[in-house]
């Protein structure tokens, strides 16, 4: 499959094994934590560990892995523990994949909690300016998830995603994952032809559209403007089909990885069932 769609894939039983997953689902890209999403530390893979992921890897066939961070990280912290472990936690993030040889890695933005977005994005700024610097080395790229605006999240405009980017000492670090699901809530019309052209028309302006280098493609339980993230299944949500037909047939984005969070199902069949109602959208 050429088609870059794909899904996220479990890394149970080792990280390796999550490409293998990836063809058996039909998957021509897909999406991985490289540690347990819901703990500060992970293990660093060792050269062997690298190795045998690149071998998978290359052995499925897939055309893109993307990384996504763990839940717990928040940039836009104010100084104390929090912060502290979430700077440690990304930079650890960034090392892994460079190991592993991935080379985007999406992240959400971060919670002001109650500090205001002005400061919580200038607190994201300072962090990735350290980290970065830290790591010099680090040749790939963090793509910015915007968000649905649920609470006190930052990114659920675009302007928010344009703030960090030029705020930044290493703007070529950055590009930015677009969630369907979540433009949605957070008020991006991508229901009708004219509110797709006018979100993207946005999205070029304000950051460019060379920089849009992954989509979450989900369904949403929830209507345009709820500020809620809740992923449903293709075409069973608020969405529909008519955003996913036009933006897989959008000669932009044909290179670009578009990637599945929708829920599993029982036995994981759900991934099979979307992608083929996904690639049935195709023209």
């Amino acid at each position: 499959m050429k088609d870059f769609l794909g899904a996220h894939m479990s890394i149970s039983g080792g990280i390796h094994l999550a490409p293998a997953r990836g063809r058996a689902a039909g998957c021509s890209v897909i999406q991985i934590f490289t540690q347990n999403a819901s703990q500060w530390r992970g293990k660093m893979p060792t050269d062997s560990d690298a190795t045998l992921f690149r071998e998978q890897r290359a052995a499925a066939g897939l055309l893109d892995v993307v990384s996504h961070d763990i839940y717990l990280i928040n940039l836009a912290a104010a100084p104390g523990e929090v912060r502290d472990k979430s700077m440690a936690a990304f930079r650890e993030e960034l090392e892994r994949c460079d190991r592993l040889g991935i080379d985007k890695v999406v992240m959400h933005p971060g919670s002001h909690v109650g500090d205001g977005e002005a400061t919580g994005l200038s607190r994201i700024i300072e962090a990735f300016d350290r980290i970065f610097s830290d790591l010099p080395g680090f040749n790939g790229r963090v793509l910015l998830e915007n968000t649905a605006g649920q609470g006190t999240n930052l990114g659920f405009r675009f302007a928010h995603l344009q703030t960090i980017i030029q705020g930044s000492s290493f703007p070529e670090r950055f590009a930015v994952c677009l969630d369907t699901c979540h433009a949605v809530a957070a008020g991006y019309d991508l229901l009708t032809p004219e509110g797709y052209a006018a979100a993207f028309a946005e999205f070029d302006r304000l950051i460019g559209i060379d920089r849009l280098a992954c989509f979450h493609l989900n369904d949403s339980k929830k209507g345009l403007g709820s500020h809620v993230d809740r992923h449903e299944h293709i075409g069973r949500g608020e969405l529909g089909l008519e955003p996913f037909r036009m933006l897989l047939n959008d000669a932009r984005f044909m290179a670009v990885p578009k990637i599945l969070e929708t829920p599993k199902g029982d036995n994981d069949e759900m991934d099979e069932v979307n992608l083929k109602i996904l690639r049935g959208l195709i023209k």
